[in-house]
């Protein structure tokens, strides 16, 4: 009896494995069947779709979030009351607006009839008129350093976030043209009225001895939060995308859903489409960096271009943030498709992470830890287990209101877990040692 076996077979079953063997010697020279093209480029083509998808979701997202989240809202704009950018722009905007309302003529001849009241000489008297430059200039200084003070003081922080949150509901005007409020759209750039601020640095000159000021009328005057040519056309894009924002994400999930579905191999498509998101993200994170040096080019003569540029990190901070997240989500996504494949690689990192699990397992062994009814289920059910743990981690970051890249970090390495747990109470039963193949070839 040969070793392979075949001194078992009749001549006729000889005959048959050597006709086997021939067809699968041709079969592996003339390698594996053609692909329909046509249906190769469906799939690429769908998986093409699924990434720009994902990047206008990401955008409408954060669009959706910004004009309908009153908390949101208020965080992206609530630490711009800290910058010292903002705070330098707010407060020369503030001291220009409080000056044009302050005559120092009249209070120049205040002075004047003040002194001559006090039977100062008339020569003395005079000499008061020509103090204009004197006064302005101390009045410039006085008003520049009231207005600093409440402007970096955490009452102005207090001010700046009540307001924005009550004037939430007007931000429709500014990305989607709707609503009314402190948020507007005018002349091509967003502006809030800033004119609560000028109310308190008028109540601080007051209070310092400047009666001239309680003169000032009430005065709403605008800080310019982002001023674009172009806005009015960025406006129908915004609309577009808030309108869809529930469902762009739905949408490119299944796109490229269809697009892995369709391909000749699902594994290889899932990494394309997973790679092809991922330089989606790259690429909308890059146009985010030179749309801001765009922006910053293309402001008004006398615009704070610091201010203006924090503003712009503010509003797009979360969107960022967004980017990074799906952008973790497809490295994660293709490492994993990639490390289920059989390449030598992927087979070795399995090998070597079951074998220390086992080697785990046999040291709880040894100390007496028995899995029981638990490891008989999960050997039964491992598939399925580990099809629930992988549902349950898209379930997660898909409901979660806003990933962030440390959610994605931490639901990947929780998933691993799971799969570790699974992998350490998996109980294979032993075969019995009187096996039918045992008694069969003894």
């Amino acid at each position: 009896m040969s070793d392979s076996g075949d001194g078992r077979l009749s001549g006729q079953e000889r005959g048959e494995l050597e006709a086997l063997r021939s067809r699968v010697a041709a079969l592996e020279v003339v390698g594996p069947p053609r692909h329909h093209p046509f249906r190769s480029l469906g799939a690429g083509l769908l998986i093409l779709l699924a990434a720009l998808l994902s990047l206008l979701s990401v955008v409408a997202v954060w669009a959706n979030s910004i004009v309908q989240d009153t908390d949101r809202y208020v965080a992206t704009v609530g630490p711009l009351a800290s910058n010292p950018d903002v705070q330098e722009a707010v407060t020369n905007r503030v001291t220009s607006a409080v000056l044009e309302r302050v005559d120092v003529d009249a209070l120049v001849q205040q002075l004047t009839d003040a002194a001559s009241a006090q039977g100062v000489p008339p020569r003395a008297a005079d000499l008061l008129k020509n103090l204009d430059g004197p006064i302005e200039s101390g009045l410039n200084q006085l008003v520049a350093n009231t207005v600093h003070r409440v402007v970096t003081s955490s009452a102005f922080q207090t001010v700046w976030v009540d307001a924005n949150r009550r004037a939430h509901a007007a931000l429709d005007e500014a990305l989607t043209g709707e609503g009314e409020g402190a948020v507007k759209l005018k002349d091509n750039q967003v502006v809030i009225d800033i004119g609560p601020i000028v109310a308190r640095v008028k109540d601080r000159l007051v209070d310092a001895g400047l009666t001239p000021a309680a003169k000032i009328p009430e005065v709403h005057t605008n800080f310019v939060v982002f001023a674009s040519e172009d806005i009015g056309e960025i406006k129908t894009y915004m609309r577009v995308l808030e309108l869809l924002g529930g469902w762009l994400p739905v949408i490119a999930l299944l796109v490229a859903a269809a697009g892995v579905y369709v391909a000749f191999n699902r594994r290889h498509a899932l990494i394309g489409a997973a790679l092809a998101v991922f330089v989606a993200m790259l690429v909308l994170g890059i146009a985010l960096t030179v749309a801001r040096d765009v922006y910053l080019d293309r402001l008004p003569p006398g615009t704070s271009q610091a201010a203006a540029g924090a503003v712009y990190d503010a509003l797009v901070r979360f969107l960022r943030a967004g980017v990074r997240a799906l952008a973790a989500v497809a490295l994660f996504t293709a490492a994993g498709a990639f490390l289920a494949g059989p390449s030598r690689i992927a087979v070795l990192t399995r090998t070597g992470c079951r074998r220390s699990i086992g080697a785990l397992r046999d040291v709880a062994t040894s100390a007496g830890f028995r899995t029981g009814a638990v490891g008989r289920f999960v050997h039964r059910f491992k598939r399925w287990i580990g099809i629930a743990i992988l549902l349950v981690a898209a379930i997660v970051l898909f409901t979660w209101t806003y990933p962030t890249t440390a959610v994605v970090v931490w639901t990947a390495v929780i998933t691993l877990a799971g799969f570790a747990i699974r992998e350490f109470l998996d109980d294979a039963p032993a075969p019995p040692a009187d096996s039918p193949a045992d008694t069969a070839t003894a």
